[in-house]
């Protein structure tokens, strides 16, 4: 190997390259101590070969891996006064413009920087983190194999060379961080490169340096996908018709739809065709994708359960009062659905206890109730036994709040109660098929709920009227209770008083995990998510005469489960879910296998009004109402 440092007139072509590496070295200490004597035109050429970047030459190649090289090795020569100009050219230097040996030569290079002297640590780990993304000219070449494998070239190093400093420098995670955190593209930079940056931060999360910082790292990720979510604001998804009744399908027709004509305006008002185009759609879609593989990738590698407490946190501190957020929640929909048992019962879980709570200000305890009301009613993978369990705890305190309180209809100074009463009612609009054919669970929440909606706060007057009437409906159908009073909604979504409890920030009409219409991101959630089409309503009893797949009738399925039981409900009706020993695996099973196509309903008499049959909808109102924005 040798060193051009330069070409001397005596010197002949075939000299170039016949220094030996100590040679290369006192030639580079040389030129870098001839700065200080006044004399620049050696130390010149070799800051030259540091700007050789683009179409190089096999020879120029040599050259420049065989000088980076000698840099490294006399590091200790190199002076942030003196040498300024070479520091400022090695720091510029980009590993995406080089192939993998001068790659690592140049990561060689910044490594022993690094571990020289603490003045150029910042400089060094500034330099590999320009370094997670790739020069503007190449964004369009990760399109393609070469280019993919070039990243792949770059990013190893960029991570090796991390892991070697923060082995010599125990503090360089920490400096690190502040440096990733600075460097984070903003929202309108190529959406290529915010991936490819927040593809690192994962990376990082995920190494040796992430037990110090990952969790920082991994919120502020978090805090991008909020970011990006405001920033696509309902005029890009609402069609001009939405405040019209409610929506008739849900997104599970969206593909139909798209591939035939051009749908009704006043049948389907939201749809992904109205986010096409939309750059900071796609690049939500995209960066939610990331991290959902990411998830997976914490998962299989047993990190999940410590991973999620960084979520947790973050979405309580970030997620949770952005009412305006539409998609970045899914993050904690996926971990959830990840590890059900655990994740998802946590989250259900922090969530109850956070409306429960009397120091929490209203609007948390309000947003709270209805990410868990929206939570048990969309997450397929959670069990039987779970979701009555969380329902239980809303009744216990909606009941508790009635016995405290004995004034009549007040949305505003009764808006945490009505919330939780809305909360339950809309859970029960998913799930109360569920929940009828079991004496036991009818015992311990169908009945005290009844006196909850008969109390004088009257609930079903205050409360989403679309909400309210799906519910009466499919209550009268299973005789569950009868209301004195007769409701006549109208097929109105919501109402004077309704929006009087939702306050400014219309947390009414609040359904956090209504289904996602971004592309890319519905494709993981669809195969654990409960549509409106897959539930059924106790008012479609009797139109039951089709058999599910194995056979057995949904009722079938459900009445298997109650004949199994039945002694033990007989027995033991009035105890406790952990007082029974009732296997509710089975129960969940019944409960999974119960048809997922939709029934046909027929017109219903409500209200003394024959009315077209209701249907509950995908967004009862986009999942924060237009007026709040």
């Amino acid at each position: 190997m040798g060193l051009e440092l330069p070409k001397y007139p005596e010197m002949e072509e075939d000299q170039v390259f016949n220094f030996t590496d100590s040679e290369i070295v006192s030639h580079v200490k040389q030129a870098l101590a001839s700065v200080l004597s006044g004399d620049n035109n050696s130390y010149n050429q070799l800051v030259g070969v540091m700007h050789h970047s683009k179409h190089l030459a096999p020879d120029e190649v040599a050259l420049l891996e065989t000088t980076l090289k000698a840099l490294a090795g006399a590091v200790s020569s190199i002076d942030i006064t003196y040498h300024d100009s070479l520091l400022s050219a090695i720091f510029c230097m980009s590993m995406w413009n080089y192939g993998p040996h001068v790659a690592d030569a140049l990561a060689e290079l910044i490594v022993s920087l690094a571990i020289s002297n603490g003045k150029y640590l910042d400089l060094c780990l500034g330099m590999l983190v320009s370094n997670f993304t790739p020069p503007p000219y190449f964004l369009d070449k990760l399109k393609m194999p070469h280019g993919l494998e070039r990243k792949g070239q770059v990013l190893s190093r960029v991570h090796a060379a991390f892991k070697k400093i923060a082995d010599y420098v125990p503090l360089a995670p920490l400096r690190l961080l502040t440096i990733v955190l600075q460097g984070m593209p903003t929202i309108y930079h190529k959406d290529r490169a915010i991936v490819i940056y927040v593809e690192n931060m994962l990376k990082l999360e995920s190494g040796e340096i992430g037990e110090l910082v990952g969790s920082t790292i991994l919120m502020a990720v978090v805090d991008r996908l909020i970011e990006l979510d405001v920033e696509i604001g309902w005029d890009a998804i609402l069609q001009d018709d939405f405040s019209k009744g409610i929506f008739e399908m849900e997104l599970e027709d969206v593909d139909d739809i798209e591939e035939s004509a051009e749908p009704d305006v006043g049948e389907f008002r939201l749809s992904r065709k109205s986010l096409a185009g939309n750059s900071i759609a796609e690049l939500l879609d995209n960066l939610l994708v990331l991290t959902f593989e990411h998830l997976e990738s914490c998962e299989r590698e047993g990190r999940l359960a410590k991973v999620f407490e960084t979520l947790l946190q973050s979405f309580q501190v970030t997620v949770l009062s952005a009412y305006k957020s539409k998609f970045a929640q899914f993050v904690m929909f996926y971990a959830c659905a990840l590890d059900p048992e655990n994740c998802g019962m946590r989250f259900a879980t922090m969530l109850a206890d956070l409306f429960v709570q009397d120091s929490q200000p209203q609007p948390t305890r309000m947003s709270a109730v209805s990410y868990l009301a929206s939570y048990l009613s969309r997450a397929k993978f959670l069990a039987a036994s779970s979701i009555s369990s969380m329902l239980k705890r809303l009744v216990d305190w909606c009941l508790e709040y009635c016995e405290a309180h004995d004034g009549d209809i007040n949305p505003n100074a009764h808006r945490v109660f009505y919330a939780g009463c809305q909360a339950i009612m809309y859970v029960l609009c998913f799930r109360m098929k569920v929940f009828v054919d079991v004496p036991r669970l009818k015992s311990e929440l169908l009945i005290p709920l009844e006196q909850v909606l008969k109390h004088k706060l009257n609930p079903l007057k205050v409360c989403l009227p679309s909400v309210v009437e799906e519910f009466l409906r499919q209550a009268k159908a299973a005789s569950l209770f009868t209301v004195c009073k007769t409701f006549i909604f109208d097929g109105l979504l919501e109402s004077e008083l309704s929006r009087a409890f939702g306050g400014l920030e219309r947390l009414d009409t609040f359904f956090p995990f209504d289904p996602c219409l971004l592309k890319k991101c519905d494709s993981f959630i669809r195969p654990m998510f409960v549509f409106w089409s897959m539930v059924k309503p106790t008012y479609n009893d009797a139109f039951d005469d089709d058999d599910d797949d194995d056979g057995s009738s949904d009722d079938d399925l459900v009445q298997d489960f109650v004949n199994e039981n039945e002694d033990i409900m007989n027995d033991e009706f009035g105890k406790s879910l952990d007082e029974q020993g009732v296997d509710m695996d089975d129960f969940d099973y019944a409960l999974k296998k119960m048809s997922i196509t939709p029934k046909a309903t027929s017109n219903y008499k409500f209200g003394g009004r024959f009315q077209e049959p209701a249907r509950m909808p995908s967004r009862i109102r986009p999942s924060t109402s237009p007026e709040s924005l």
